[in-house]
């Protein structure tokens, strides 16, 4: 892996805060002397100056998921990443020990060795779904998803006509008492923020992009509900029966690129 300074810093600071690694991955770094410059080794403390080429020879790791055969649609794919798109009614990651009928399990029979997701999607929401192809780009993107540096936007088709074509949702989610998987509004629950915009409307249904500010469990669907408009087949939350699943696909993702610091905007074709 080659890693390129943008200003001047330190192998320990790239390490530690840009890459965001654990200290015991950290620290098997160093045992390995798996960072040099021009095929030497360097101080890890020494300012080194904008451009130089890190070279990082990232240890071996595996993941546990066992495979399947089901195809997989790409979005985009290089050496560190890939981002796939998930069908709905297809869960992200198993829930249970043996399960292969999942995203993870498929993107494993792809890979061949090490792939973790980023985020995850509700089984019934399709669309993009990222995945890291190493332990290092896995850190570095959990941060920038931590740190609300990872954009994620939505389509979903709601119930009714929205009198706002725009607005913002503030509201705590928490779970549920009596259900074990459906989430609730709640001013006791986790801070949620979803942005919506209107993209059309007939006159039973309206068309809206979301964006997140926050990955809370069920929180477009929460939010669409608090505010009398379920997603289309959401019956969980509200909505009326039809089909088998929901109206609400992940649509656009965008990062900066851990390794290469290229912007990515990734859109669901």
């Amino acid at each position: 892996m080659i890693y390129t300074l943008t200003h001047d810093t330190t192998i320990e600071n790239v390490l530690r805060n840009e890459l965001h690694l654990g200290k015991k991955y950290v620290h098997a770094l160093r045992m390995a002397k798996a960072v040099s410059v021009n095929d030497e080794l360097v101080s890890w403390t020494a300012t080194l100056p904008a451009s130089t080429e890190l070279v990082i020879a990232v240890p071996v790791a595996t993941s546990s998921y066992v495979t399947n055969d089901t195809p997989l649609t790409i979005a985009f794919e290089d050496e560190h990443l890939l981002v796939v798109n998930k069908p709905q009614n297809m869960p992200t990651h198993p829930n249970e020990p043996g399960q292969n009928n999942t995203c993870m399990n498929a993107v494993m029979k792809y890979t061949d060795g090490y792939a973790e997701h980023v985020h995850r999607l509700d089984e019934g929401t399709g669309g993009l779904l990222v995945i890291a192809k190493n332990p290092i780009v896995k850190a570095a993107l959990d941060a920038a998803l931590a740190d609300n540096k990872v954009t994620r936007k939505y389509t979903a088709v709601v119930e009714g006509v929205l009198r706002k074509k725009q607005g913002v949702i503030t509201k705590g989610i928490g779970k549920d008492r009596h259900h074990g998987s459906r989430r609730i509004i709640s001013n006791a629950g986790q801070k949620a923020t979803t942005h919506y915009s209107v993209l059309a409307q007939t006159a039973a249904t309206t068309t809206v992009e979301l964006t997140l500010e926050t990955g809370r469990t069920h929180q477009i669907r929460v939010h669409m509900a608090s505010i009398g408009h379920p997603i289309v087949g959401d019956t969980l939350y509200g909505a009326q029966p039809r089909g088998n699943t929901y109206a609400l696909q992940a649509t656009t993702v965008g990062f900066t690129h851990p390794i290469t610091h290229q912007k990515l905007t990734i859109t669901k074709k």
